[in-house]
């Protein structure tokens, strides 16, 4: 199965299709900041990394576009502690 990730920006979400839903990360957006406020997976598709998945989509869409995040979403807050490269995409919070 094929990831893609897409930044729907009339429902400001970045969305994953999956098969008979799509998983979603809401978000709000000030200038180059991209604060992930929520993010959904179907009950019957969570435990199977599509989470993960999504954020990781989530996460290459903001860098590509030389942004910054503020992960008020305890789940995106808790990817990026795991995964250390990403944490280069946090915004000052001075």
């Amino acid at each position: 199965m094929a990831i893609t990730v897409t930044d729907n920006r009339a429902r400001q979400r970045f969305e994953l299709d999956v098969p008979g839903a799509i998983a979603f990360i809401d978000y709000r957006r000030n200038g180059n900041v991209v604060t992930l406020t929520h993010a959904q997976v179907p009950v019957h598709l969570r435990g199977g990394g599509i989470g993960a998945a999504l954020v990781e989509g989530a996460l290459a869409i903001v860098r590509a576009r030389c942004e910054k995040v503020v992960p008020q979403c305890s789940f995106v807050a808790a990817y990026i502690a795991r995964h250390p490269a990403d944490q280069e995409l946090l915004a000052d919070r001075s």
